[in-house]
């Protein structure tokens, strides 16, 4: 089949979430200028760039009680920096307890049962058991089409990685199986990993 998407489409349920699959989460945390914790998954991210390392992700919604945009975006206005805790298969409860819509203010890591640390870079709290944290200064802020979608840039500016995570010199994700979005309401995880060598190599 196919279809334009300015048209719509015959299926029950719009495809192209299941299509742009697996999309790692970012377990977004900021702080506002006020000094009150924020913490929300989202499911466009990645990382953009080695040298500087940097990453991104995508905003693409509103909440009544803030400026056209929600709390991470309007957080990371405020203060130019967050927080990218990544997620693994254990936390998936409570990943999904800190999506929930609070109101503007509110905490997600008291909301969720999740215990938060200090970043040691940025002024902003982290998930302490994440399996990694990349601590961000934002570089760019972009509105991109449609009505409420912004992108966020940042330059990684410290990284924390749980020790048992570590493994014979390498980030092993089979130890704690990072979780992915699929479309729809699906969820995948990490649990076998091969290696393929590239031409140049």
């Amino acid at each position: 089949m196919f279809y334009r998407p300015q048209d719509g489409h015959p299926l029950p349920h719009n495809p192209f979430n299941a299509i742009v699959t697996p999309r790692p989460i970012g377990w977004i945390s900021t702080r506002d200028a006020d000094g009150n914790d924020n913490l929300a998954p989202y499911s466009f991210f990645n990382g953009v760039a080695y040298t500087p390392p940097q990453v991104m992700f995508a905003s693409t919604g509103t909440k009544a009680d803030v400026d056209g945009t929600k709390d991470s975006m309007a957080n990371i206005r405020e203060t130019g920096v967050f927080c990218v805790n990544i997620v693994e298969y254990a936390m998936r409860d409570a990943m999904n307890a800190s999506s929930a819509t609070l109101p503007h203010g509110a905490d997600e890591f008291g909301h969720a049962g999740i215990e938060k640390a200090s970043c040691d870079q940025i002024n902003c709290a982290r998930v302490a058991t994440a399996p990694a944290s990349l601590e961000c200064r934002m570089t760019q802020m972009v509105k991109i089409e449609g009505e409420n979608n912004f992108v966020v840039f940042g330059e990684v500016v410290g990284v924390h990685m749980r020790d048992d995570c570590i493994k014979d010199g390498r980030f092993d994700v089979t130890t704690y199986q990072p979780l992915s979005r699929l479309g729809y309401r699906d969820y995948a995880r990490v649990t076998d990993v091969f290696e393929i060598i590239r031409p140049d190599d």
